[in-house]
């Protein structure tokens, strides 16, 4: 099989062996170990051939015999080799002493601070924690102290440390604490007045010298009814006692004063109410009982709400009487028209001379039936008094204010003879043509 060759330190792969018989690399023939001798002479050719370092891809510059390439890699900085310390890591001689010094979990290494002795690994976890450590408050205060005194000096010493204040609960840095005490809200201070009262709270003190305080200065509780008598809180009650006939006429004239007031409101509220499109609808309520309230007094009158002609116009109503009047008295439902004093009057033609028309509204189903209202129309006599500018004294049990109508609008036969009466009510449509230049 050619020139026999030094055995080699690791057999090749690819040299078979099995009982002491190997096999040929070239030729795959079977070789007997016995018949395998070195070549002393190729060997020395071949340990004296030049070569680069293993790692010269690495960075390795050097180069020689192959003879001396064992002996260079126990110094090659870019060989690995094991960590001594036996931590498992694996690397470059070149690394190994900065692995050593820093990286190395099982090196040995001393607090600068405690001198306990550590492994690296453990080293790692008592940094930040050395109870012997020097270190600044963390509060920023300026102090610096060994970290196992640094409790203490935070909860009891620190000039920076925060401290609720011990009456409004909040909290403040320690060295402004005293000043907060000067608007503290909560803080205890003596009455002004001096009045005796134990410690009251700063934001307090306004209600106690207005409400509880014995030497303020209080209104008399009649002030709303015009007494202006100021008094300390002690002495309030002989005032009382003093100035009850007086008190009782202040209050008498407030409550004139306010029954005014509330007459001026409703008053208000009615003409608020009041319809202005020149047509009411007025439901006469409860019919059966007012018809025999009517029968029971003679020529008794009902009232319709208030309306106007349209807006800024006439003021009129109308009024019914249920059991009739003059010559439709006990037989017929009288209805007529009057005009009030308005608002407005001034600024409008009199006497009042618009076409007026009253219905009695047919409350039958339209579905079923037409509706048959009764209606009744008239052009107001512009010579009848109540037409005519009404004056400021007028009201409505004046005889000048006489209405202006139908005796005789409807019989009582006539009113049961479809639904005008339904549910024991009845409708009273009354409503007034105004022409266009008023409206405008």
């Amino acid at each position: 099989g050619g020139t026999p060759l030094p055995a080699p330190s690791h057999p090749d792969p690819s040299v078979s062996c099995s009982e002491g018989v190997f096999k040929c690399p070239e030729d795959q023939l079977p070789l007997e170990y016995a018949k395998i001798y070195p070549d002393p002479e190729l060997e020395a050719q071949v340990l004296s051939l030049a070569i680069r370092c293993i790692h010269s891809e690495e960075g390795c510059r050097w180069s020689g015999l192959i003879k001396h390439l064992q002996a260079h890699l126990g110094t090659c900085g870019f060989n690995v080799i094991p960590c001594p310390n036996r931590c498992s890591a694996k690397l470059s001689r070149r690394d190994l002493p900065e692995h050593l010094q820093h990286g190395c979990p099982k090196r040995r290494v001393k607090c600068e601070f405690c001198a306990s002795d550590f492994t690296g690994e453990a080293f790692e976890g008592h940094q930040g924690t050395c109870p012997q450590e020097s270190v600044y408050c963390e509060n920023k205060c300026g102090a610096r102290m060994m970290r196992r005194l640094l409790s203490q000096h935070t909860l009891a010493e620190c000039p920076k440390r925060t401290q609720p204040c011990t009456y409004c609960a909040k909290e403040f840095v320690f060295d402004t604490i005293q000043n907060h005490q000067y608007q503290c809200p909560r803080y205890p201070v003596p009455c002004p007045n001096q009045c005796g009262t134990p410690s009251i709270a700063r934001e307090d003190i306004p209600t106690h010298l207005k409400e509880s305080c014995n030497t303020a200065m209080l209104l008399c509780p009649f002030k709303d009814a015009g007494c202006k008598h100021r008094c300390p809180k002690l002495a309030m009650g002989r005032h009382l006692e003093e100035s009850t006939k007086a008190h009782l006429g202040m209050v008498c004239a407030l409550v004139s004063r306010q029954r005014q007031e509330i007459l001026e409101l409703r008053r208000d509220m009615e003409e608020l109410s009041v319809s202005s499109d020149g047509t009411l609808i007025w439901k006469i309520s409860d019919y059966a009982r007012k018809l025999q309230e009517a029968k029971a007094r003679s020529n008794y009158e009902f009232f319709s709400p208030p309306f106007y002609t349209h807006k800024y116009g006439y003021k009129l109503q109308v009024s019914a009487f249920l059991n009739g009047n003059g010559s439709g008295e006990s037989s017929h439902l009288s209805v007529y028209i009057r005009v009030l004093p308005g608002d407005y009057d001034n600024l409008l033609e009199w006497p009042f001379s618009y076409r007026v028309t009253f219905s009695l509204l047919d409350q039958s189903d339209p579905s079923l039936s037409k509706p048959q209202h009764i209606t009744e129309t008239f052009h107001p006599d512009p010579n009848w008094k109540n037409f005519q500018k009404p004056g400021a004294s007028r009201s409505s049990l004046d005889e000048s204010t006489l209405g202006f109508g139908y005796p005789k609008f409807i019989s009582h036969e006539d009113i049961r003879k479809r639904n005008y009466v339904r549910d024991n009510a009845i409708f009273i449509k009354a409503s007034v043509e105004i022409p266009q230049k008023i409206l405008a």
